[in-house]
């Protein structure tokens, strides 16, 4: 069977579709992964914010935990609504999470490893670290998909990143105002372009 060749403008208009139908996918409802784990985020951020301020416990921070609970309902919607066509594109977004997953994963494990070895748990880095990782994520993203929004918008997360690991290295402590940090820099790179996406499917 002889092998069809696409001529440059067929190969470009080929692309610019798997980019569309990536678009749609990603965009189709609120349910998408970007809007879920920004609100998630948002509200957990407000809520062991308050906490900490008002009862002072330190396990409180220990709710950040709770930002793993969007990857079982992702993982159920996933199962419903799954796309009717899954673009090299698709997978390539869908590969960037499974690494940004496995480097949450990873940091966790890693970290009670160590919490083991030493005899002292301390998971302070671990919002800082999250949110290098979900910067990246997203920027990536943006960059397959051609979404600006998505692109550089998650700058603001990288910088509050950044902040907050050279605050903890110059003053050895973190400050409750990193959960704002954390909620306002996902409010920025994940909700705001998620509804974007959500507003540009319709007219797709």
């Amino acid at each position: 069977m002889e092998e069809k060749k696409f001529t440059e403008k067929e190969s470009l208009e080929l692309i610019s579709q798997m980019i569309q139908a990536t678009r749609k996918n990603l965009a189709k409802d609120q349910g998408n992964y970007f809007i879920i784990y920004g609100y998630t985020a948002a509200i957990l951020s407000i809520i062991i914010y308050t906490s900490l301020c008002m009862t002072h416990a330190p396990w409180w921070w220990a709710g950040w935990f709770l930002m793993f609970l969007p990857v079982i309902i992702l993982a159920f919607k996933e199962k419903r609504n799954t796309p009717t066509v899954v673009t090299y594109t698709d997978s390539m977004v869908n590969k960037v999470w499974q690494v940004v997953g496995t480097l949450f994963s990873l940091t966790v494990l890693v970290m009670l490893a160590l919490s083991f070895i030493v005899g002292r748990c301390d998971f302070t880095l671990m919002l800082p670290l999250c949110l290098l990782y979900a910067s990246i994520g997203t920027a990536i993203t943006g960059l397959v998909i051609r979404e600006k929004c998505l692109l550089y918008l998650p700058f603001v997360g990288f910088v509050f990143a950044i902040y907050m690991l050279m605050s903890y290295t110059i003053n050895n402590s973190a400050t409750i105002l990193w959960n704002l940090y954390f909620g306002l820099s996902f409010v920025v790179m994940m909700i705001i372009p998620g509804h974007i996406l959500n507003n540009k499917s319709e007219k797709l």
